[in-house]
């Protein structure tokens, strides 16, 4: 071994190496035969009135390298709204536009009622279905909450149902990622590691990354990527703050809070290669003045900073 490899760099090789072979789905190397960037994406969340086309323009015209669609009923791009022909149109569409379709957006709680766990099934594998539609080379991730409650009531049941949607994720090639929410009863990254093991790390379960569900709760940057490096598939971002006693989110670098140098240098020493999604909150599309293209420009501008400060790559162009 070269005197110049350093304890750093021996860790990184060594963590890469067993979550490349636990999670082949997620790209932890700068191999010669893996792209050696990040890709910066947004979805159209934040774009509640957007057609689906319109959303596709604007990320590409930013300069995002990626794109997330919500599946959520009452957004353009929900599958029941995509005939055949369209979906076409779109994939041809993001492929014109060099994006590459990182995720897709759910929500779906497990619920203990049978009919609405079927239901939910059925869901995601609507979703699994559009999404080989839309990047039929490598499917998006389907990103969702688990809802709220307490975690020792609930993780069981999570256990249980999350178990069943991976029979829908593993016929479907599609990775189901579940993201801790600071309201959720699975609200930090060791309950998902929890989650994980009870499931035998299944490679086609992920966790989504979002700090904005972590601070403010003496859980730090490095305590949390130590935890959740081996288990995530996407990482998120958005700010949050307290308003009076109560948390509030924010778009990224809006509230100054949270250190997405750290979180993306952590992440990419460890050997992440994977997307970083901006998110714009309900919280914030909701406000009265909002604007969609303005937010999405911020969240591109705040981002494209620290890429330049950290000095970190990225991957341009699908």
């Amino acid at each position: 071994m070269s005197s110049l490899t350093t304890r750093r760099e021996v860790c990184r090789r060594l963590c890469g190496a067993a979550a490349l072979a636990a999670f082949p789905w997620r790209i932890v190397s700068a191999a010669p035969d893996r792209p050696a960037g990040l890709t910066l994406g947004i979805g159209n969340y934040g774009m509640p009135a957007a057609k689906t086309e319109d959303a596709i323009r604007l990320v590409a015209e930013l300069g995002f390298d990626s794109l997330e669609l919500s599946m959520l009923p009452d957004w353009d791009s929900a599958p029941p709204k995509l005939s055949v022909e369209r979906r076409r149109a779109l994939r041809q569409m993001i492929a014109d536009k060099g994006l590459a379709l990182t995720s897709l957006m759910e929500d779906i709680p497990p619920s203990p009622v049978d009919a609405e766990h079927q239901a939910s099934l059925d869901r995601l594998k609507r979703a699994a279905e559009l999404g080989r539609d839309l990047s039929p080379k490598r499917a998006p991730l389907i990103q969702t909450v688990l809802g709220g409650g307490k975690w020792e009531e609930k993780k069981e049941l999570y256990r249980d149902r999350v178990g069943d949607w991976l029979r829908v994720a593993e016929s479907n090639k599609t990775v189901i990622a579940v993201k801790p929410h600071r309201s959720g009863a699975m609200s930090q990254p060791a309950e998902a590691a929890w989650l994980f093991e009870q499931l035998g790390r299944s490679r086609w379960l992920g966790m989504v990354y979002d700090y904005s569900h972590y601070a403010l709760r003496n859980l730090s940057i490095a305590e949390t990527v130590k935890t959740a490096f081996p288990l995530t598939a996407q990482i998120a971002v958005k700010d949050v703050a307290l308003k009076g006693d109560r948390p509030e989110f924010a778009l990224p670098g809006e509230a100054g809070t949270i250190d997405y140098g750290e979180i993306l240098t952590r992440f990419y020493e460890a050997g992440y290669r994977g997307d970083v999604c901006c998110e714009v909150s309900s919280q914030v599309f909701r406000r009265p003045s909002y604007d969609a293209t303005a937010a999405a420009k911020a969240c591109y501008n705040h981002l494209q900073k620290v890429f330049e400060k950290t000095k970190l790559p990225r991957r341009h162009k699908a």
